[in-house]
């Protein structure tokens, strides 16, 4: 699995954690969701991504464009 796969399943995972969580437990939870949105937006435009930054920590090889 490469950086950037990684970084979908990662992003993909937080969202329907946090869209369960809303509806079980609280709507605060939403919140996360929110976050995993803007932080997506936000590294289309900057290129800095705290996730991809983690998962070349733990070893997964650089795709395209990382």
């Amino acid at each position: 699995m490469t950086v950037d796969n990684g970084v979908r399943v990662v992003a993909g995972t937080m969202t329907l954690v946090s869209l369960a969580l809303g509806l079980k437990v609280s709507p605060w939870w939403f919140l996360l969701t929110a976050f995993v949105g803007v932080n997506l937006i936000q590294s289309a435009f900057t290129g800095f991504c705290p996730a991809a930054n983690i998962l070349k920590k733990l070893g997964l090889k650089s795709g395209a464009g990382t």
